[in-house]
């Protein structure tokens, strides 16, 4: 890897959210058992659902301000140890509260997966490639719900019933973190970084932060509601909070949906993986393309929204799903709104490391964590109470629309200001 060791923190980084996705995707994946089980309807399932999206929510902008404080290495070892323990621990349920209890837990531990990624790429990549960093972390989460899919059935059939699966998978965490603290450090003091990739890192971060206030790492942790006066961080927020809501729809509730068609998880393996392999293919068509763009000398601002209004054009794909019959039809539907998505979701994950210090960047990604966690545990009320009375129709209308009124609002707030280059705000 000499001379292209970022390269495999960005494999660390997917790899953590790849375990990220499968520990939460085996409560999804179980799902239709789980409500026999137990004899939930849709509302209570949402329940439990909810209860992780809650501390998700919260624990965003908590774990990005302390990330920012302790730094990478050491927050996400503890939140992936301690979602870790969480999972294997799930088994213990008994019921529906109890289900909400843990999956409380381990909401709040992987908060920190989203804005310790986006702190990690800010410091180790430069901006012609942080789009391609981020792509490649973010496809984590699709290809472990798609991996979920085959592992979590296997699992249960193995072992002849569910806890052994939320166990099994649980293990995986310890085997990263492992990894991760062997291999993590800062650029600045990586002992098994060569000079001329730190020098190129480096040299690309300076130039960055060259106009700000103070050099690129001077200053405090910078407070909460000064972030909050800047325009650009509201982009940041309301990119995430209007579009995660509609990858969650797909994740919690898929398997559920295609039972309320008339198809099972086990007959239809091959098409449930299209949307997530339509998610992976998006993060990196979004990060390439955006990539490519600055290349040709694109400002990255610019780069970044034309990709978002693209994919929130794309999503639109889910209003034909709602009506077609055939399996493969269908599921063909939700994988070019999934790749759509997933091109807007690289962009808005990309966007705190690009218009903010390195300082102030897992905070204000923490804070569109928690937007886009307040926005998926309201529309997780609204699909179990509108499943319930009515039917899945009405859910992917909507939610089809949204992410293209999103696309609308980052056009107008992701752009430079006054503040852009006077302070921790930098010029896109």
């Amino acid at each position: 890897m000499k001379g292209r060791y970022r390269w495999w923190i960005g494999g660390l980084l997917f790899a953590s959210t790849v375990i990220n996705y499968l520990d939460r995707q085996t409560l999804s994946v179980l799902a239709p058992r789980l409500k026999t089980d137990f004899h939930w309807s849709n509302s209570d399932f949402a329940l439990v659902v909810i209860s992780f999206r809650l501390a998700y929510a919260i624990g965003q902008t908590v774990t990005g301000r302390l990330i920012d404080r302790v730094g990478v290495r050491r927050g996400l070892s503890v939140a992936v140890t301690g979602y870790s323990v969480v999972a294997m621990l799930t088994p213990l349920a008994t019921g529906l509260r109890s289900f909400c209890a843990f999956r409380f837990l381990l909401g709040a531990g992987e908060a920190a997966n989203w804005p310790a990624a986006t702190k990690a790429v800010g410091q180790w990549f430069p901006r012609r490639e942080r789009g391609w960093a981020v792509a490649l972390f973010d496809s984590g989460s699709s290809v472990g719900a798609a991996v979920a899919v085959v592992l979590v059935p296997f699992l249960y059939h193995a072992f002849g019933g569910w806890r052994p699966a939320f166990v099994a998978v649980g293990t995986l965490g310890f085997i990263w973190v492992f990894l991760w603290r062997r291999f993590y450090h800062e650029p600045e003091d990586h002992p098994r970084l060569s000079a001329e990739e730190r020098e190129l890192i480096l040299r690309d971060r300076a130039a960055e932060h060259a106009a700000a206030e103070g050099g690129p790492e001077a200053g405090r942790q910078v407070a909460a509601a000064r972030l909050l006066s800047f325009r650009q961080t509201w982009g940041a927020i309301l990119a995430r909070g209007m579009t995660d809501p509609v990858w969650f729809m797909i994740t919690d509730w898929f398997a559920i949906y295609l039972a309320t068609r008339g198809f099972r998880v086990e007959d239809t393996v091959a098409g449930f993986w299209l949307p997530f392999l339509g998610s992976d293919l998006g993060n990196f068509f979004g990060g390439g393309l955006s990539s490519a763009l600055i290349r040709r000398g694109w400002a990255v601002g610019r780069a970044r929204r034309a990709v978002f209004v693209g994919g929130g054009v794309g999503v639109l794909a889910l209003i034909p799903a709602a009506f077609l019959s055939g399996l493969f039809p269908l599921v063909a539907c939700f994988a070019i709104a999934t790749f759509s998505y997933a091109a807007m979701s690289t962009m808005a994950l990309a966007l705190p490391a690009d218009m903010f210090e390195n300082r102030a960047v897992a905070s204000v990604s923490g804070m569109a964590g928690t937007a886009a966690g307040l926005g998926t545990i309201g529309s997780t009320y609204a699909i179990g109470r509108v499943a319930d009375r009515f039917s899945f129709t009405p859910i992917l209308v909507v939610a089809s629309v949204i992410p293209l009124v999103a696309a609308l609002v980052v056009v107008v707030l992701v752009r430079n200001t006054r503040a852009s280059g006077r302070s921790i705000v930098k010029v896109i």
